[in-house]
């Protein structure tokens, strides 16, 4: 077997053979058309063209019997999955289980609450949308619940999201009468959605800290982690203890979308009783959190079934902390040479830019008036063969690059160029 092997059956690498540096030489490896600069891969991943084949040959051998499959072989697949997921992780097998993507995670755990009269849910500005309509959506259904959203403008640190997370989460339980004097028979809760990598803006935020400050506060913890594995070194749900907890496998880890890791200690399992759809294994009690996620319904397994080959495909091209070290240095590095083209400003102006991981956010040299977004992505994929994403925080323009190991430096510089010379259109059309 050679290196590569691009032919009718696809691409595959020998485990054995050195693989090629970070940068350029990576593109080998991915499908993107001639000259695509994609620097918006934390949107939906990107699938190396390794693990396709393992999928496209899994999907065949699905075909070839799918009674067998379906009966006798997914279930000891599916539990190699979970465990390699749990390892990274840092938590037990039998608290983590795979569903769709995190938003169905995020539901699965708080449609599974029961909600009572003075309930309080918490999101953020920042949460993503359609986790903030679910907590809508919830209080819609609930009216006795009450939300109280946490606000964060950005540049900010971490030590003051802190600060002023702690002091809402103060403030909540002291004004708030809900949790004060209730007529529901148990004792009125607070649930907070808590990001750890906010999807726009791309920042870090200090979550291990938030959580443990809802501990402290009595606080149910829900951590939308859409884009932590793959991308966050060091994570340990073990130590950190969230509540609840859930994961995008598909977009930095490199399996195939849809497929996330929903995880749930065991403390808690007893909360999430039933998957959504509630699978054949439910049973009133006691819960049975990891049997009734094994079949919800006839479903494509190839997804939940990529992390193995998209894992090794990460360790052959240098491991996790490799991967990790060099996407964050060039995540800084463009950022900075971006907003030099541009004329701009970082939104990281932390002296060690923590809030930074793999996406960096660039403020754009836009006009508060703009095309619209639609006819900005439009313009960016179909003139320039580019994007990353562009979106509106406090009064502003930016753009979240996500740093990949098929990217470059010239790749900032390439969609710098392309960000002015929409910047000149726009003030052209504007004056």
């Amino acid at each position: 077997m050679t290196a590569l092997d691009f032919d009718s059956k696809g691409c595959t690498y020998n485990p054995q053979s050195k693989p090629p540096s970070f940068g350029h030489d990576m593109l080998k490896y991915f499908s993107f058309r001639d000259g695509y600069v994609n620097l918006n891969h934390g949107s939906y991943g990107s699938l190396p063209r390794p693990v396709q084949t393992a999928c496209e040959d899994m999907a065949q051998q699905i075909e070839a019997c799918p009674d067998k499959f379906m009966r006798l072989t997914y279930q000891s697949l599916l539990i190699d999955s979970r465990s390699r997921v749990a390892r990274l992780l840092g938590a037990h097998t039998d608290e983590c289980v795979l569903v769709p993507n995190a938003t169905h995670g995020i539901n699965t755990v708080l449609r599974n609450i029961q909600w009572n009269d003075g309930d309080i849910l918490i999101g953020a500005s920042t949460t993503y949308v359609n986790v903030n309509h679910t907590l809508q959506y919830l209080h819609d259904v609930h009216p006795t619940t009450t939300l109280a959203p946490f606000h964060i403008r950005f540049p900010t640190s971490h030590s003051a999201i802190v600060e002023s997370f702690r002091e809402h989460l103060r403030i909540v339980k002291a004004t708030l009468p809900g949790l004060q004097k209730s007529s529901a028979s148990v004792a009125p809760k607070m649930v907070a959605v808590i990001d750890s990598i906010v999807s726009n803006p791309g920042v870090r935020l200090p979550w291990q800290e938030m959580v443990s400050l809802c501990r402290e506060e009595g606080v149910w913890s829900v951590v939308d982690a859409a884009h932590s594995i793959g991308q966050e070194p060091d994570i340990n749900l073990s130590e950190s203890r969230p509540d609840f907890f859930v994961t995008n496998c598909h977009k930095w880890l490199f399996a195939k979308r849809g497929c996330a890791c929903l995880y749930v200690p065991f403390r808690n399992q007893h909360i999430t009783r039933s998957s959504i759809p509630t699978g054949n294994a439910y049973q009133t009690s006691p819960p049975n959190f990891v049997k009734q996620h094994e079949w919800t319904g006839t479903v494509d397994w190839v997804p939940y079934l990529s992390i193995k080959a998209a894992l090794e495909f990460r360790q052959w091209i240098g491991g996790e902390a490799a991967i990790l070290e060099y996407c964050h240095k060039l995540a800084l590095k463009g950022g900075r040479r971006l907003a030099e083209i541009m004329g701009t400003e970082l939104m990281d102006q932390t002296p060690d830019s923590e809030l930074t991981l793999s996406m960096v956010n660039v403020r754009l040299p836009f006009p508060d008036e703009l095309l619209s977004l639609g006819d900005m992505n439009a313009k960016l994929l179909d003139e320039y063969n580019t994007f990353a994403g562009v979106f509106r925080h406090d009064g502003k323009w930016w753009t979240r690059c996500s740093a990949q190991v098929w990217n470059e430096i010239s790749d900032f510089e390439y969609l710098g160029k392309v960000f002015n010379t929409i910047a000149k259109e726009l003030s052209s059309i504007h004056t």
